[in-house]
């Protein structure tokens, strides 16, 4: 049989894979902060925007609290991601790998290089595990859990019913975190579970916090440290976990000293929940868009108030990876984004951003079953209630019920949308 060549598909039908795509807008992440954005940018008529993100899943994890706490479903708080993109918006589907400003240019994790006009910046926070040694080890036994993650909630509550008595600590890292009232607002929850089964008065609730209070604004921390005294927790600030010991039951913490030094000192515990350090993503600390030194060294710069960035004004950041100076909750995404957008859009019209954001942030404080602290404020630290006509320097029903059914619906169906 005669020998032939493979014959060769004429050169007109190899078509390669774009490595460059541009458009107007291009959005870093597809959590709560670019969904957000992208849904209002469309409904202001912006079109020609691409969405950077990998995850086929969307999670509302403030329900991840009430999960581990017993009081609602893992499966309540995930959705398809391909819902909530907006139509017409450009989803690729990859991760990021490096940011060019002055090319303009975004790449992804396949090689696509993606250049835009405007740049908004919403990568989310990323759980630095690895930093805390023997952690992941330690998640394995059935002692340590952490509400952090969607697969882990569900044992949160597990390892709460099944505790009968010793050493139950919480954790809070020293550096920033998503949320930052929820290392503690599941160890509220889980001693009012022990109260009403009969284990607290043979339970010892410890609190070890990197930090150096129960709480950054006054109002809101004297109401806390009232819930504190109420359970009998021991509080141990500037305590920073280091290593869990899972074979033996304990947690390393470094201690900060009065005179500047730091110690070493190990806690031994029956059940450990963990809050895991957390830092921008590697390569937003690695571009040129984040701060190189300083005590916002790794987070994207961003102007305070007009959320654009101080070197370069055509990008925009927002959410968990900015380096604004409030706490990092979906409340507070949710006053960025409008003047985010406003800003934006003034751009792409040649004019100067205008629009300012206060700094308000949120933090549902769940202090019981069925029992909310509200703390609402701005960056001067001053309570901004959203309902003025009820005190919510108090432990409220109304706002438990709140959080467990409206806010969830109000995420899905508005924010998420845009509309809200």
């Amino acid at each position: 049989m005669e020998n032939r060549p493979t014959p060769q598909a004429p050169a007109a039908l190899l078509v390669r894979a774009p490595t460059r795509e541009r458009y107007r807008v291009v959005l870093i992440g597809g959590g709560t902060a670019g969904i957000t954005v992208a849904a209002r940018l469309r409904r202001q008529g912006v079109t020609d925007m691409a969405i950077i993100e990998p995850s086929q899943k969307h999670y509302y994890q403030p329900l991840w609290t009430l999960v581990g706490a017993g009081a609602a479903r893992a499966e309540d708080s995930v959705r398809d991601e391909a819902d909530f993109i907006p139509e017409g918006v450009r989803w690729i589907r990859e991760r990021a790998e490096e940011v060019d400003p002055v090319a303009r240019e975004v790449l992804t994790a396949s090689g696509l290089r993606v250049g835009y006009d405007v740049l908004v910046v919403a990568p989310g926070i990323q759980l630095d595990w690895d930093k805390v040694r023997g952690l992941r080890e330690a998640l394995k036994t059935p002692h340590v859990s952490s509400n952090y993650d969607f697969a882990l909630a569900p044992k949160t509550w597990e390892l709460i019913q099944k505790f009968d008595g010793g050493t139950a600590l919480f954790t809070h890292p020293a550096t920033p975190v998503k949320c930052a009232g929820a290392p503690q607002k599941i160890m509220y929850l889980a001693a009012d579970h022990w109260r009403r089964t009969g284990k607290l008065e043979r339970t010892k609730i410890l609190f070890g916090s990197g930090g150096k209070a129960i709480f950054g604004v006054k109002p809101f921390a004297e109401v806390l440290n009232g819930v504190v005294a109420r359970y009998g927790i021991d509080t141990r600030f500037q305590h920073n976990l280091v290593e869990v010991r899972g074979d033996k039951r304990e947690a390393v913490f470094e201690v900060s000293r009065e005179d500047g030094g730091r110690a070493e000192t190990v806690i031994p515990y029956d059940l450990l929940h963990v809050t895991p350090p957390q830092s921008a993503p590697d390569f937003i600390q690695r571009s040129p868009l984040a701060w190189r030194e300083g005590p916002s060294k790794g987070w994207v710069k961003a102007d305070k108030y007009t959320l654009q960035h101080p070197d370069y004004p055509e990008v925009f950041a927002l959410g968990d990876a900015s380096d604004l100076p409030t706490s990092r909750t979906g409340a507070a995404i949710r006053k960025q984004a409008p003047v985010l957008v406003e800003n934006l859009l003034a751009v792409l019209a040649g004019h100067k951003p205008e629009a300012r954001y206060d700094g308000y942030a949120s933090c549902p404080l769940t202090t019981g079953y069925g029992k909310l602290l509200l703390a609402e404020f701005d960056y001067d630290g001053k309570p901004t209630p959203s309902f003025p006509l009820i005190n919510t320097l108090q432990e409220r029903r109304d706002m438990w019920l709140m959080k467990k059914y409206g806010l969830p619906r109000f995420y899905w169906g508005l924010m998420l949308r845009g509309r809200a």
